[in-house]
């Protein structure tokens, strides 16, 4: 489908949410509901991704609507920002599509106990020994190296498997989603040429967007929330943000080749052969999902690891311990992911398949899966921006249980495409423009830098005014970006 304006219908129905209408496209068994507030209404009606959201809108088994958050954008198959739940006794689907390549890409933050006078002196040689030591781009492996059977005991266990051989502590786990562990996936279901490529890039960056970042918090709007999440104005943090690498792309570009030619063989038909898709509790949605939550459980890893490396570049920058600089995780979520979660739907408790393909969990205070450090307040969202502005910290709200089967945005989301960005980027020196911002960048190529350049991406203030007015998610604290290394 080539990419070009969309010129559908989007009707106002609610505070800053717009809506498809079934009668725009055949086929269409549920509305699309997308979340813009009017300025990022103006920058989606020039994309072609409300199209997605509609196409979406098939799937068999999906229930209430097809939504999509205000970072959306363009995407394989499902939008970036898309949402939707599938009904398995209804024939729901999974689609890999809807969870995306990089499997379990999500976002962990860290705090510290260090403010801003204390490291803005030493920044540069921060971000230098934090290039220097975490690999970053394309294709680079790491220090830890991992044979076959440890690799599928990475899928199998998740980060403890790690943390058992010193990578971290316990309590890392009781902040992060799901205890950094999806129950039910199974390695030996995943193929050897996806472990293969994950065996030597757990604990690395890789490309594109994925980043580590230190940053320090200039606004806190909840002062209560803040002082539960132990965040202050002018702390310094650090954000990770980095998937499952090769190992999720192939465990997706195999179940894509496996579905294929599941809409024939079960009686169904697509708009786009990008959302390929089974019935969940098909042979073929089975194996998905259990390659799939393998595949999450390596993301958990990789992030874990790029955290203790993090500790270990700042322990050795300021010469204290990783304890001592009070280097604990506030939180990780996955934004590229399917699960299988309880939803109200039409007045009923229903078990339903939700995926979330850039877009993540926003569970309020009292919710089950909230951790209980949090549980009285609601659960920590971690919104990255981009390396010119600033990343958000949120906290679930109880709007996003009632509209978005719990879920809200999960980043700023790209106004520019990648050959877009190099273009305009073209003849620029982005490192020296964020320079002169007071953020310190290094990146494995002039190319990375050029098509992450903050100009690529929406306005992250304006998309996180929107999940805050919709009450899918409540602003409580603002961090700028210090420094920064991509791939």
């Amino acid at each position: 489908m080539t990419k070009t304006a969309y010129t559908g219908p989007l009707e106002h129905i609610g505070c800053c949410c717009h809506r498809i209408p079934t009668s725009y496209k055949a086929g269409m068994r549920v509305p699309g509901h997308i979340y813009a507030n009017d300025t990022l209404l103006e920058q989606l009606r020039k994309d072609q991704a409300p199209e997605q959201v509609a196409n979406v809108a098939t799937l068999p088994g999906i229930q209430i609507a097809s939504i999509a958050m205000p970072d959306i954008h363009w995407g394989y198959g499902f939008c970036i920002g898309g949402v939707c739940a599938t009904d398995p006794a209804e024939g729901g689907v999974v689609s890999p599509g809807g969870v995306g390549y990089d499997i379990n890409c999500g976002v962990r933050f860290v705090k510290t106990n260090l403010f801003l006078d204390d490291v803005k002196h030493r920044m540069r040689e921060l971000v230098r020994e934090l290039f220097e030591t975490v690999p970053s781009g394309a294709g680079r492996t790491g220090k830890y190296k991992f044979d076959a059977v440890d690799t599928r005991r990475l899928m199998g266990e998740g980060p403890k498997f790690v943390i058992g051989r010193g990578l971290g502590v316990e309590r890392d786990l009781d902040h992060t989603e799901a205890n950094g562990f999806i129950d039910g996936g199974d390695p030996e279901q995943v193929s050897d040429h996806a472990v293969k490529r994950g065996a030597e890039q757990c604990g690395t960056l890789g490309s594109g967007n994925h980043f580590m970042e230190v940053q320090v918090v200039d606004s806190v709007y909840d002062a209560d929330v803040a002082r539960a999440f132990g965040l202050e104005l002018n702390q310094v943090c650090v954000m990770i943000h980095s998937g499952s690498r090769g190992l999720g792309y192939q465990v997706c570009d195999d179940a894509l080749a496996t579905f294929r030619n599941c809409p024939q063989k079960y009686g169904f038909e697509l708009p786009d052969r990008q959302l390929a898709c089974a019935p969940a509790d098909s042979p073929e949605g089975r194996k998905y999902i259990a390659q799939m939550r393998a595949a999450a459980n390596y993301g958990f890893c990789n992030r874990q690891l790029l955290m203790q490396q993090a500790r270990e570049v700042f322990s050795s920058v300021f010469g204290r311990s990783w304890e001592d600089l009070g280097m604990e995780q506030l939180y990780d979520v996955a934004h590229n992911i399917a699960k299988l979660e309880e939803h109200t739907v039409e007045g009923k408790k229903k078990k339903v398949w939700v995926h979330r393909k850039g877009a993540t969990r926003a569970f309020p205070a009292g919710h089950p899966e909230v951790p209980e450090a949090f549980r009285a307040v609601g659960q920590p969202v971690i919104i990255p921006g981009d390396m010119g502005r600033a990343s958000w910290v949120l906290v679930g709200a109880p709007g996003a249980m009632e509209k978005t089967f719990g879920t809200t945005c999960h980043g700023a989301g790209r106004a520019m495409s990648r050959t877009a960005a190099k273009l305009d980027a073209a003849g620029r020196r982005i490192d020296r423009e964020l320079e002169h911002k007071g953020v310190i960048a290094m990146a494995s190529s002039r190319h990375g830098l050029a098509e992450e350049q903050p100009k690529a991406y929406k306005n992250v203030d304006d998309v996180v005014s929107t999940v805050h007015d919709a009450d899918l998610s409540r602003r409580v604290a603002r961090m700028r970006p210090l420094g920064v290394i991509k791939g």
